[in-house]
């Protein structure tokens, strides 16, 4: 049997689910602080509340099975207006403590009029789940019979997973848990809400916007996501955003070659890197990171050509593309029945192989990195695809102009099919908008619902 982390029984065979009313409403929500109920919360954190709010496991039968949703909130902290909702990403990524991470970002200043509100959507962290894990697949397999095994292995786990409560599995999709998000707008007694959506949280809230638009304040969304979901799509535009970032990096060792000796133009110093990655496995994984980690990855590529070892700090950097870093209370099973509920790709290992060869040709350096196609190898359930429209309320787009986990282009394809104003962040980091002082931005925009196409400086690349 599944519980949540407030010890309240919540889902194991459907005869077993608790039922209760469908809807609650504003007054008979429980809050509690969530250090006293919510097992391994922060004992220190006297502003968070945490609540239950009941939803119907398939809201094709809305009198059928109830669970539970687990909801946070801060409150504001002068004359409320209203709440927005927040939610980080993933998919598979716990929300609960958004408000508290949100609150003391540069972005605080939506709290002073708005109630802040987080979540774990339905498969994750203390809301309802089963119990299954998933098994994480390595996309860097470079042998083919080594990378069919993994696949297999992960697909029978993945059939085991839904095995458990096929019911629940088959209900983990983004409109689903839009109609929870709309269920929590009801049970906090608002006939409207704002919304603020970082990541996968981009598509959850174009959907409840698709869905539910008469019932949004204002929406913000930042790091979009694509219109429609297709893994294999997206595996292509992140390994080409990353190729792009490589050679970028390129560009900015040349201009130090004083420093780093790798050579005086971009084309000298990809070519001198690609021969050392030939050299060297190890290096596969530094060439197309972030640019906060560029400094101190070109020194360490530098000691590798000189014959030094690798450090325990570049060991330690990524060698594949995704979404989101892997966070506390992060459930993979949970993201991999979204996307391959939702994604029209290929189940059979032998396409899911040759789209990574292909890739590879087309992008040498990146093209290994697809993590997500290879997720849904021998899924057993329908792709259920997205139907995003556009709506009329207030909508702030946020894109990054270099980024390779939601890469710009998205943003611009979101903004065509949905609408809204794009602001542009000049970095590469994911969802960074709140650490930023541009997010004064969405402040004055949840205040007032005034929208910017502005663009944004973000971070500096570091110097060497």
């Amino acid at each position: 049997m599944s519980i949540t982390r407030f010890a309240v029984p919540l889902l194991a065979a459907a005869a077993l689910l608790p039922v209760v009313p469908a809807v609650a409403a504003a007054d008979e929500v429980a809050w509690q602080l969530c250090a006293t109920v919510a097992k391994g919360w922060d004992p220190g954190d006297r502003r968070t509340e945490c609540a239950l709010v009941p939803v119907p496991l398939d809201y094709a039968d809305p009198g059928g099975p109830k669970i539970d949703i687990a909801v946070s909130r801060i409150r504001a902290t002068g004359e409320r207006t209203g709440a927005v909702l927040l939610n980080p990403g993933g998919p598979g990524q716990s929300g609960l403590d958004m408000p508290r991470s949100i609150a003391d970002s540069h972005a605080g200043g939506i709290g002073v009029h708005h109630d802040l509100v987080g979540f774990d959507p339905r498969g994750v962290g203390y809301s309802a789940d089963i119990p299954c894990t998933a098994d994480v697949q390595d996309p860097g397999v470079p042998d083919k019979a080594k990378a069919r095994e993994a696949a297999e292995r992960a697909a029978r786990a993945n059939w085991r997973c839904v095995a458990t409560h096929p019911e629940f599995v088959r209900n983990l999709t983004t409109p689903t848990i839009a109609r929870d998000l709309d269920r929590i707008r009801v049970a906090l007694g608002e006939d409207k809400i704002g919304y603020y959506g970082v990541s996968w949280g981009t598509a959850l809230g174009a959907q409840y916007r698709t869905l539910f638009d008469d019932h949004v304040d204002k929406m913000l969304l930042d790091s979009v996501m694509p219109p429609d979901l297709n893994v294999t799509a997206m595996d292509d535009g992140q390994a080409t955003a990353g190729e792009n970032t490589f050679h970028d990096f390129a560009s900015w060792i040349a201009r130090y070659d004083v420093v780093y000796r790798f050579g005086t133009t971009e084309p000298a110093v990809a070519k001198a890197l690609l021969d050392l990655r030939a050299e060297r496995s190890d290096v596969n994984g530094m060439l197309a990171n972030p640019r906060r980690e560029w400094a101190g990855l070109a020194r360490q590529l530098a000691q590798l050509r000189d014959g030094g070892p690798i450090s325990p700090e570049s060991a330690k950097q990524p060698g594949r593309l995704g979404w989101d870093g892997e966070p506390h209370a992060f459930n993979h099973f949970q993201q991999t029945a979204l996307l391959c509920n939702e994604s029209p790709s290929p189940r059979d290992f032998e396409t899911v192989w040759q789209h990574r060869l292909d890739r590879m040709k087309r992008l040498p350096v990146a093209g290994g990195y697809g993590l997500y196609e290879q997720l849904c190898v021998g899924w057993p359930l329908p792709a259920r695809p997205w139907a995003l429209a556009a709506g009329k309320s207030p909508l702030q787009l946020v894109g990054h102009a270099f980024e390779p986990v939601t890469p710009i282009g998205w943003a611009l394809a979101m903004r065509q099919r949905i609408g809204g104003e794009l602001m542009t962040i000049e970095d590469d980091v994911h969802g960074s908008l709140s650490s930023l002082t541009c997010a004064n931005a969405a402040v004055t925009f949840f205040d007032t619902g005034r929208t910017t196409s502005e663009s944004c400086p973000g971070a500096p690349i570091p110097a060497p």
